[in-house]
């Protein structure tokens, strides 16, 4: 499974300083690569850092005071660097990692929000403890093509190029040059080559499996966004929902995270636990077993007036309608709905959805109903957003012929993609594949519950290692069952996360605060 493009093979190509692994001075070898070159290609080495063993790992996270990282070269440079629209400097910027003691695999992560900045090429994500990094794996990252002021800046989108890059040609195109670089690098093939990425990263990873099939031999795709356009539909529509009942300030505006108390949101969470918490065995204040789970917030409504500890008819009636998703006129659903979960009264990160008209970019929502059909017909004339979704190819048949492997995962209370969304993808994608029993050969999905966007929340298991499992299912053939998770919600206690369809079920027996006492069961 050592695929390179036949692109990449007929291009020769030179890159200076390429002795680290064999240098006895490993700082200057990592100097020298300041003249690195790849012939056909305009690229420009900005700088070069050699990192000792030891080192901490880059960035604020709760990994960066635990992690120890091996002595590593950093590279970071651009690609195709040209001036575009409006005089704007625009190529592809990024940075690659060469751990001296490399285990022969890359791994290219993902970005996030419109990109616009080189993150720390660590591979963190879907990586529970151990990023990719500190594993011996060559690690890449990118901005796409752009630089950007903060994780939202969309002002790229003038320049046609720009807008193409990170819709999916810089990925792509910075895919096959990183590997050229790691392979010349070291003076041998990379023996496997991964993908992981969340979000904008597991949109980007989904780019991988479905329009360049050849490229890498595992793919992990986190809480993937898809098509944007028609999530942020979505979020509007349960915000808009909530805007109808909640109280006006004096200009008639709604008092947007007013339409349910902090009370009421706890009635929300406690209700939603007394009714599903225990149909995956015990209750533990985490749900499992999804399917099973019928929450209907009109048990909540007080039998009287109104008081603490119940919800009024219109609440209930506005989270039904809201966590429906939106319909057109026609009756057709135009964005998945959102499971009731515990994370979604969060505070953490993005606010959970019983935060009514907080929006996860920019600001709140503010409206009152909404025209969906007006808002579909926005998406439709957008040129953009058949170039940026991903959800509507399903045919995998090279990407899983070469022997490629696809992972999802997906918080079941992300506030801003449904992990709804990310399950009818999959069963689409299964159907087009040949079905379950041979699609499971090659392609898994594992939802979160409690778990928000790519991490966090209250009450959940939130840590877990996909990319253990990936490679394990790459190399030696071994399919990932279920994802042991772990997370500081909960010290100690360790749960199966079980493919889908399957969910963990407590046996009915032994410490329930052990992964070990639960099997994955429809």
């Amino acid at each position: 499974m050592k695929y390179l493009s036949s692109t990449i093979a007929a291009v020769p190509f030179i890159v200076c300083g390429s002795a680290l692994a064999q240098s006895a001075d490993p700082a200057a070898a990592c100097a020298s690569m300041k003249q690195l070159q790849v012939a056909g290609v305009s690229l420009e080495v900005a700088k070069t850092e050699w990192f000792p063993a030891g080192s901490a790992l880059p960035g604020r996270g709760a990994l960066a005071s635990t992690v120890k990282l091996p002595a590593y070269c950093r590279i970071d440079g651009m690609i195709d660097k040209r001036t575009g629209a409006a005089g704007a400097t625009y190529g592809i910027g990024f940075a690659i990692v060469l751990p001296q003691n490399w285990n022969g695999r890359f791994l290219l992560q993902g970005g996030g929000g419109l990109n616009g900045s080189v993150q720390a090429p660590i591979g963190a994500s879907g990586a529970g403890t151990e990023p990719g990094l500190a594993r011996g794996f060559a690690v890449a990252s990118t901005d796409t093509g752009h630089e950007g002021r903060g994780g939202f800046d969309g002002s790229f989108q003038q320049d046609q190029l720009a807008s193409l890059d990170f819709a999916y040609i810089a990925i792509g195109r910075f895919a096959e040059i990183a590997k050229r670089i790691v392979a010349q690098h070291y003076g041998k093939p990379i023996d496997h080559s991964y993908f992981a990425g969340c979000s904008t990263g597991g949109r980007e990873a989904m780019l991988m499996a479905e329009r360049y099939p050849t490229y890498f031999d595992g793919v992990i795709a986190g809480s993937p966004a898809m098509r944007t356009s028609y999530s942020g539909i979505g979020d509007r529509w349960v915000a808009a929902s909530l805007n109808e009942i909640a109280p006006k300030n004096d200009k008639g505006q709604p008092i947007t995270n007013d339409a349910l108390s902090d009370s009421d949101r706890k009635t929300v969470i406690e209700g939603l636990i007394n009714q599903c918490d225990a149909l995956d065995g015990v209750k533990d204040r985490m749900i499992f077993n999804r399917k099973a789970c019928h929450f209907d917030p009109k048990a909540l409504v007080c039998r009287g007036a109104k008081a603490e500890g119940c919800l009024s008819a219109a609440q209930a009636a506005a989270l039904e309608k809201g966590f429906a998703g939106p319909k057109d006129s026609q009756g057709r659903q135009v964005y998945a709905g959102f499971f009731f979960d515990t994370g979604i009264a969060s505070t953490q990160g993005i606010p959970g959805l019983l935060h009514g008209g907080s929006s996860p970019v920019g600001p709140g929502f503010t409206d009152i109903g909404m025209d969906v059909d007006a808002a579909v017909d926005r998406v439709r004339n957008d040129p953009a957003e058949p170039l940026n979704t991903t959800a509507r190819w399903t045919n995998l048949n090279t990407f899983s012929g070469h022997g490629g492997k696809l992972l999802f995962y997906h918080g079941n209370s992300d506030p801003w993609f449904s992990s709804q969304d990310t399950v009818d993808y999959y069963e689409r994608m299964t159907k087009a594949n040949g079905g379950d029993d041979k699609v499971r050969t090659w392609s898994r999905l594992y939802l979160v519950p409690g778990m928000g966007h790519c991490a966090g929340g209250p009450e959940t298991l939130d840590s877990f290692d996909a990319l253990s499992a990936m490679v394990r299912w790459v190399e030696q053939g071994v399919a990932p069952e279920s994802l042991t998770a772990t997370g500081r919600s909960f010290p100690g206690r360790s749960r199966p996360l079980c493919a889908y369809p399957l969910h963990a079920q407590y046996k009915g027996s032994g410490n329930t605060e052990d992964a070990a006492n639960f099997e994955c069961r429809e």
